[in-house]
């Protein structure tokens, strides 16, 4: 028996060996497909870096020895060895799949997955429809372009359809009837996800009823939502938000037992939440964040017994929060923020035994701090902010262990902030700025090893320097507006900062030396402004400072060096301040600089040459110093400029006409400088996108050419105001954090009163040429210039009519022509400018009746003082009257300008010394007359004079007749 037994034992070993052996040698995997594999591999590079959190080159495995069943990501049938799978997700493939691609040669294919790769610029090929066998094709987020075949919906085996793109990434595209056909024609299909897919059409009437997992977001589908969608007897998941052209209500929702999320957010969808929405009894997530929805909440919502995410926000609902709510024992988000329901925060809130996230933030509630809520052990997140809440801030909260992120801002709550708020252990982040809390912070010691952002700015509290503050994980310190009186001490054992701003506090004298020494290596953003900070700036040291902000402050003397070592620096905001000397020329050399604002000093010298290294300015703010020179040629370099003020200085300098060629260009500010010489057009004058354009106070002269208004594209027209909507010019916000940001202001004259504009409306279109030598008349073309806001002329030497074309400008709030030699009458039709809301022609030599109606009938005699010929309300003089005592005034005649011209040099001193000197001549002459009787020379001299000067009168006033 044994022997037998060895005998067939070593039979079977040996059969197994070569079994063994032979398959070995033997490949599982066709070598046609094998070919096919290897070949798509070569055609691709790999990338150095991947979207996913886990990836690796799957394809670098691959050998053509090896058999491909083997390979990585390569799934094979094992019994008739070919490709039935193929998963090269998150591989780090980088290049373009070709039409007629050898990867159509695996028709066998069940699965691809090709998700998370780089195959930019490449198209998904018309030929991907002979995979007939494919059952799961995911495309998403490997960077496919262009239209999407009509020939994918022949696919009829597919079960799951991936194709999103990258929110960043206009990809794709999806023709209205392709994506009808692939709806209609593939009828296995549960799952479609096309995130980020440019659908552009009305949201489809017919979808497969085997859909479970439907994905339309960011899509822009338009029309309605219909009933048919929520009839779909598998469907468990809905998204179709962020499809802003989605408008209508609510459709009539079905009972349905199967649908499980549904995310319509920020949509176009209105009306009031019908009550239907409680016949959804699996749901789990809804979320209606950011759409239009009004009225109440229904009461049904309390029979989602099964939700767990619930997302209100951003909408109009009104009324009462229903109590019913409190029935959602499993809720563990409730965002209810950004609605208008009123009164006190209801109690109820604490049955809710697993909310992590309750968000009842900008909703007019009004009252004591809720202190129920105080009870929600498991609590992670409490945004109560933009609220009325007023009262105590509450005394003991040491039930909300797990609590990590505390937001009670913008309210009204008052007293001192308690220890509890400082001793709970999870807390990273503490929002509780625009409160009127007091005392002193801390009042006892501090030691919390994740609190990471700090913000108490606006409220009357100080720092309290005895107790013991250890904040090892401190990142964000925001104390501004508060009542500081010194530097916080407790900032030396602080590594970790990104963002500190004490500004507008009271602190006083030089900054200190330990905090001028600190190694804040991470330091993005520092703000010191509207203190009290005296004398020199120290050198720093925070070399990865994006911001640095030390304006309204004294500091004086000449800028440190170490300012130029700062090569990440963004904004640098010296402005009112009292720093002298010259700026260091690598300030306008700085690689990233995009605002520099160091207006109102004593800065002294030429400006430094901007843009020599980079074109990142986008703002420059010189106003108010003492510069000298010429304006830098090397602001052409400065592609983004938006903003140029140099005004208030000693710039001596012709018109800068080759500025125009900057293409973002919106404000040019040279007023009271030295500029001279006319508005020269010889090269291209362009402006293209100017909006505020200041020259006052300098010495310009010549005529106004017609062609420079005419290149004022910026102010021809602009819709905001029809539509009532008032922009401002975008503030500069930096890494991320909104409270840290720059708006660009301005000081400009505003019908009469100098005006300092702490933003600036897209709107705000100025000219402002008072002040300067301008001669000639006044150009037509300004009537072009559709949304002019100001016109001011003032101050020059302009003449001829005031151009009735001029009532085209009918968005004119304030106009001056006042101080000129204007003539003629008020045009009647100027009274059709119905936003005229200030007026000054005076000083000029207008005639007549002054026009009334409308806005005329509002402005008083100031607007038309010293036009002696003028007459009609405001003024008291009559037409059709005469003054006996006032002389007519003179016409335009050249001969009159001379002699006006002459006696405008006339001064006192100048009398006495002509008189003076006269009567010695004459004294000598009447000696010599005497003496010599009557020389005939001096008789013949004065009788061809006399008769010349007897004449000239009666011309004069025979012209005036006239």
């Amino acid at each position: 028996m044994w022997p037998l037994f060895f005998i067939y034992s070593l039979f079977c070993c040996v059969f197994l060996s070569l079994s063994f052996s032979s398959s070995f040698d033997h490949h599982l995997c066709s070598p046609s497909e094998a070919s096919a594999l290897f070949q798509f591999k070569q055609s691709f590079d790999i990338l150095d870096f991947s979207p996913c959190d886990t990836s690796f080159p799957k394809t670098v495995s691959w050998n053509e020895s090896n058999d491909c069943c083997t390979w990585d990501g390569v799934t094979c049938d094992m019994l008739t060895g070919h490709v039935i799978g193929l998963d090269l997700s998150c591989s780090l493939l980088n290049g373009t799949i070709y039409p007629n691609s050898s990867l159509i040669q695996l028709r066998h294919l069940q699965t691809l997955n090709l998700a998370k790769n780089y195959f930019y610029p490449s198209t998904i090929p018309n030929d991907i429809s002979r995979l007939r066998n494919l059952r799961d094709l995911n495309l998403s987020d490997a960077y496919f372009q262009g239209e999407i075949p009509t020939e994918i919906s022949y696919l009829s085996n597919l079960v799951s359809l991936d194709l999103s793109v990258p929110s960043y990434v206009n990809g794709l595209q999806f023709d209205q009837r392709a994506f009808e056909a692939v709806l209609q024609n593939l009828t296995n299909l549960e799952v479609l996800s096309l995130f980020g897919v440019n659908v552009s059409s009305p949201i489809p009437m017919n979808f497969s009823s085997s859909l479970r997992y439907v994905d339309l977001k960011v899509t822009n589908l338009e029309g309605v939502l219909t009933e048919s969608l929520f009839l779909l007897p598998n469907l468990e998941t809905l998204y179709l938000s962020n499809n802003y052209l989605l408008k209508g209500v609510l459709p009539k929702i079905h009972p349905s037992s199967t649908l499980l999320e549904l995310d319509i957010s920020y949509t176009g969808i209105s009306g009031e939440l019908p009550d239907s929405i409680g016949t959804l009894s699996s749901l789990t997530r809804l979320y209606l964040y950011g759409c239009q929805f009004s009225g109440r909440i229904p009461d049904s919502i309390g029979n989602l017994t099964q939700i767990r995410y619930l997302n209100f926000g951003n909408n109009h609902f009104t009324g009462h929060i229903p109590s019913t709510i409190s029935k959602l024992k499993h809720l563990t988000v409730l965002a209810l923020s950004s609605n208008s329901f009123g009164g006190e925060i209801p109690n109820f809130f604490s049955n809710l035994r697993e909310l992590r996230y309750l968000s009842l933030s900008n909703c007019s509630f009004i009252g004591p701090f809720p202190s129920p809520l105080l009870s929600l052990t498991q609590l992670e997140t409490l945004d109560l902010s933009r609220n009325s809440l007023s009262g105590l801030f509450p005394r003991n909260a040491s039930m909300l262990q797990k609590l990590a992120e505390l937001d009670l801002s913008y309210n009204s709550l008052n007293g001192t902030i308690p220890s509890w708020v400082f001793s709970l252990p999870l807390l990273s982040s503490v929002s509780l700025h625009h409160n009127r809390l007091s005392g002193s912070f801390p009042q006892s010691p501090v030691n919390l090893t994740n609190l990471s952002t700090l913000d108490l700015s606006s409220n009357n509290i100080t720092l309290d320097a005895g107790i013991e503050i250890t904040l090892p994980s401190l990142k964000v310190l925001q104390l501004s507006s508060c009542e500081l009186k010194d530097f916080p001490h407790f900032l030396r054992n602080v590594k970790t900062l990104l963002v500190l701003d004490i500004s507008n506090n009271k602190i006083r004298g030089q900054i200190p030396n330990w905090f001028g020494g600190m190694r804040w290596d991470s330091l993005l953003h520092l703000n010191l402004s509207h203190n009290s900070l005296t004398r020199h700036l120290q050198q720093l040291h925070y070399n990865s400072l994006e911001s640095l902000d030390l304006k309204f402050n004294f500091l004086e003397g000449a800028l440190p060096s170490s300012i130029c070592n700062m090569s990440s620096l963004s904004l640098l905001d010296l402005s009112h301040n009292y720093f002298s000397d010259s700026v260091p020329h690598c300030l306008g050399s700085m690689v990233g600089l995009s605002v520099l604002d160091l207006r109102r000093n004593n800065f002294t010298g030429s400006l430094p040459p901007f843009c020599a290294q980079s074109n990142s300015l986008r703002t420059i703010v010189m106003n108010g110093n003492r510069f000298e020179g010429t304006v830098p040629m090397s602001l052409l370099k400065c592609d983004g400029l938006e903003v140029l003020d140099v005004g208030n200085n000693a710039i001596n300098d012709t018109f800068p006409a080759w500025l125009g060629t900057l293409q973002e260009l919106q404000v040019l500010i040279l007023k009271s400088n030295k500029f001279h010489g006319p508005i020269s057009t010889r090269l291209q004058f362009g402006f293209p996108v100017l909006r505020i354009f200041d020259l006052s106070h300098n010495e310009f002269g010549g005529s106004l050419p017609a062609e420079v208004f005419e290149n004022f594209k910026g102010m021809i027209k602009t819709d905001d105001r029809d539509k009532g909507e008032i922009e401002y010019m975008q503030p500069q916000s930096y890494s991320g954090f909104s409270n840290v940001m720059y708006e660009v202001s301005v000081r400009l004259v505003i019908k009469s009163q100098e005006i300092q504009l702490e933003k600036i409306t897209t709107i705000m279109t100025t000219i402002d040429l008072s002040s300067n030598h301008f001669e000639g008349v006044i150009p037509k073309t300004l009537k072009d210039l559709s949304s002019l806001w100001l016109l001011n002329l003032s101050h020059n030497n302009l003449k001829g009519d005031i151009p009735m074309e001029l009532v085209k400008l009918n968005m004119l709030e304030a106009l001056d022509l006042s101080w000129n030699r204007l003539t003629g009458k008020i045009p009647q039709e100027l009274t059709r400018m119905n936003f005229l809301s200030f007026l000054n022609l005076s000083q000029n030599l207008l005639v007549g009746r002054i026009p009334q109606g409308s806005q005329f009938n509002t402005f008083e005699n100031d607007s038309y003082g010293g036009n002696l010929d003028l007459c009609g309300p405001p003024l008291s003089k009559k037409c059709g009257t005469s003054d006996p005592s006032h002389v007519p005034q003179p016409l335009e005649e050249e001969e009159d300008d001379d002699e006006s011209y002459f006696f405008s040099g006339f001064t006192w001193e100048s009398v006495v010394i002509g008189y003076s000197f006269g009567l010695v001549v004459g004294t000598v002459m009447w000696s010599l007359m005497f003496k010599y009787r009557k020389p005939k020379w001096f008789v013949e001299f004065f009788d061809g004079l006399m008769p010349h000067k007897r004449r000239r009168p009666k011309k004069r006033a025979q012209r005036r007749r006239t």
